[in-house]
């Protein structure tokens, strides 16, 4: 791992304020592309980890000593009380960096046995207009199902996976197509990721009780045409977002499921009745996230026959191909010798047809609802995932990782 700036000069016994110090973290994070900063406190010393690509990576160790200075300067900037440290505060600030511009930083502080601990998540200001359909990876067939399907003006659009598999990232890039003059869009969001233009947008709040239940409700009367609820989590919620989308609306939002096939039998498990959940849902995306090779130092490497016939005994041919040539990244300068730099999404796009509602009304099983939808043409997970690391886009090994963990 290559030091950073702020490594130099602790390693050197420089002299630099807290402020300095917690400026350095965040810039030194943005210029590897970390998504979050880990700093936590333990029992002789304090370590700082970046999240880059998804995977944890330890760039220091601090004094102990600096942890107090470290975290109040975090709660100062966040608004946070700096004399509570016994429970959880959360809050975000914006920090200008000099050539880079504003960070919005969101920021969860919690009381541990050695102190309290740190995680900022960096979110950059423009990060939400950068994407596409494309550049997030999908390919061709399955972004014509999402635009053919977002083309209509009611039903709903849900994109299904664990925490940290890109659903809101997913979600934000089919708003951004969506966000045109002659519509009206609200959203309600734990927290506002990303703030988006001409939408309003609106944050859950546990103090106030406004929840996506009841903003939901209060949304119906702002006359919006396309509203995104950032996560379907009860049976409230559920059936209120069944009804916005039978009423006429265009409803987008996100479940935590495995796969696209379960994300029916899961809504039935939420109370709603199999005609509703059959009428209303348009399209399912269930994805997950890998790391891209890093372009700098891919190079060819062909699987020998045991792995082949391995890879075919738990995947099957139709999956794996008769290619034995794939790559992978063999560390640079660029990744941080990581051989990966960068994400992608491997997906698979279910489109709701007759004959996946008629499954539905039957209570078929998300196998049986899955069955179908690959014999009517779609691509499973982990066979986007093959493909695209045949491709030289990413690893078998990250897509096995991805898919299994």
């Amino acid at each position: 791992m290559t030091k950073t700036k702020s490594e130099k000069e602790i390693k050197k016994g420089a002299e630099i304020s807290v402020i300095t110090l917690v400026d350095s973290l965040i810039e030194d994070a943005h210029q590897v592309n970390a998504s979050d900063i880990h700093i936590d406190a333990g029992e002789k010393s304090a370590r700082v980890r970046f999240r880059v690509d998804g995977v944890l990576q330890d760039m220091f160790e601090l004094p102990l000593g600096l942890m107090p200075e470290i975290i109040s300067r975090i709660k100062i900037l966040t608004n946070l009380r700096t004399d509570e440290h016994k429970v959880p505060q959360d809050g975000r600030f914006r920090l200008v960096i000099e050539k880079i511009g504003p960070v919005d930083v969101r920021v969860a502080i919690t009381p541990t046995y050695h102190g309290e601990s740190a995680v900022l998540r960096l979110l950059s200001s423009d990060q939400s207009g950068q994407y596409s359909l494309e550049s997030l990876g999908f390919e061709e067939h399955d972004r014509e199902k999402i635009l053919k399907a977002v083309q209509n003006p009611y039903g709903m659009i849900l994109v299904t996976g664990p925490t940290g598999s890109g659903k809101t990232t997913t979600l934000y890039t089919i708003l951004k197509i969506l966000n045109t003059n002659d519509v009206s869009i609200i959203t309600i969001e734990d927290p506002i990721e990303y703030a988006i233009d001409n939408i309003k947008q609106v944050p859950v709040s546990a103090r106030t009780g406004l929840t996506f239940a009841s903003g939901l409700r209060s949304m119906l009367r702002q006359d919006p045409d396309i509203i995104m609820v950032g996560e379907i989590r009860d049976e409230d919620t559920a059936g209120l977002a069944v009804n916005t989308a039978l009423t006429g609306h265009l409803l987008l939002s996100t479940l935590h499921t495995n796969d696209a096939a379960t994300t029916l039998p899961r809504l039935l498990d939420m109370k709603i009745e199999p005609y509703l959940a059959s009428s209303t849902v348009n399209v399912a995306i269930g994805q997950r996230l890998v790391r891209r090779i890093c372009e700098g130092c891919k190079v060819q490497k062909n699987i020998t026959e045991t792995e082949y016939e391995s890879l075919v005994e738990v995947l099957g041919k139709n999956i794996v191909g008769s290619s034995k040539k794939f790559y992978k990244g063999s560390g640079c300068d660029k990744c941080n010798l990581t051989g990966y730099r960068g994400r992608l999404v491997i997906d698979e796009v279910m489109v709701i047809d007759d004959e996946i509602r008629e499954a539905i009304l039957k209570k078929g099983s998300s196998s049986d609802i899955k069955n179908i939808a690959i014999k009517n043409g779609m691509t499973t997970m982990i066979e986007d995932g093959i493909r695209k690391a045949a491709k030289g886009m990413t690893t078998i090994q990250e897509v096995l990782r991805v898919i299994h963990e």
